[in-house]
């Protein structure tokens, strides 16, 4: 049986620049980290910057780029009993040029934000101080785990 099923969408301009691999480990570890139900899916999907627009304008109301949005569900498959946790929108574009800015590789940056996305999808959130600091905190500890270059965001 299925532990955590993560579903990959990727444009075809981007397809190859990250490793499948890489976001899906990513993803789990931040599930596993949070003890997130099981089994449970999600998808992310690495696009463009235009997308991104497109959809926090649509679903957001902000008529600007990001470089990540989280979509929770919390829908449950009633035939696999599995819970959907919800949809990750990353621009790949974005995550370079952060990347470029930090002086760490995409990948990392990368990490960073499929991690960000899947603790948003969890319910974590970053309005109020208290809820920002479980949420990078949690974030470094997962990015920790996974080795990763970095462990927050650039401020």
């Amino acid at each position: 049986m299925m532990r955590y099923r993560i579903a990959l969408q990727m444009d075809k301009a981007f397809a190859g620049k990250i490793e499948p691999k890489l976001l899906r480990a990513a993803a789990r570890a931040a599930l596993e980290h949070e003890a997130a139900p099981a089994p449970g899916e999600l998808t992310i999907a690495l696009t463009s910057d235009a997308a991104l627009r497109e959809l926090n304008r649509d679903y957001l109301g902000h008529d600007e780029v990001t470089d990540v949005l989280s979509f929770p569900s919390g829908e449950v498959n009633p035939e696999t009993g599995a819970r959907y946790f919800g949809d990750i929108a990353l621009s790949y574009p974005r995550a370079l040029a952060q990347a470029n800015v930090g002086g760490h590789p995409v990948s990392a940056e990368v990490l960073l934000l499929v991690v960000h996305g899947v603790l948003h999808l969890l319910g974590h959130d970053h309005v109020a101080p208290t809820e920002k600091a479980r949420l990078w905190a949690a974030q470094a500890a997962i990015l920790k785990s996974l080795k990763a270059p970095i462990t927050a965001p650039a401020e």
